[in-house]
């Protein structure tokens, strides 16, 4: 199964993509770490947003989508772009798309027999959230 994990942060949906079969996670390379929106007010550029996230999940024959969920109201709640983007990705027509909250996160991390050193990763440091998201979805799968 190949999981794409994301992280919406500001005007970028974070990406980290994971691979788990027979018990050994693969993390391949992905052209692009991030995929960015310029106007989240421009329906032009929603779509636009929305085919190149399509692409990717087709070109890395992403089975499954999870992304962190945010606050709606408070101190750490998410801004309306992110919520905008993360509308976006749960309209791609026939994609199974999961949405976790951080607890979720934080216990699966927490239960892992398994340890992976994040420096390991060959990840960069921004994308370190998508990449505990997207494990963590996996341990529970």
């Amino acid at each position: 199964m190949k999981v794409c994990g994301v992280e919406l942060k500001g005007n970028d949906a974070i990406i980290c993509v994971m691979s788990k079969a027979n018990g050994l996670y693969d993390i391949p390379h992905v052209r692009v770490p991030k995929i960015n929106i310029a106007d989240a007010s421009d329906a032009e550029q929603v779509r636009k947003f929305q085919f190149t996230f399509t692409k990717l999940l087709s070109d890395y024959q992403i089975d499954a989508v999870v992304i962190k969920g945010r606050a709606l109201k408070g101190k750490f709640a998410g801004g309306p772009v992110g919520f905008k983007l993360e509308a976006a990705i749960q309209l791609i027509d026939e994609l199974d798309v999961e949405i976790v909250s951080a607890s979720y996160v934080k216990n699966a991390l927490a239960k892992t027999q398994v340890a992976i050193d994040f420096r390991d990763t060959g990840l960069k440091k921004f994308q370190e959230t998508a990449f505990q998201t997207v494990f963590a979805y996996l341990e529970n799968h």
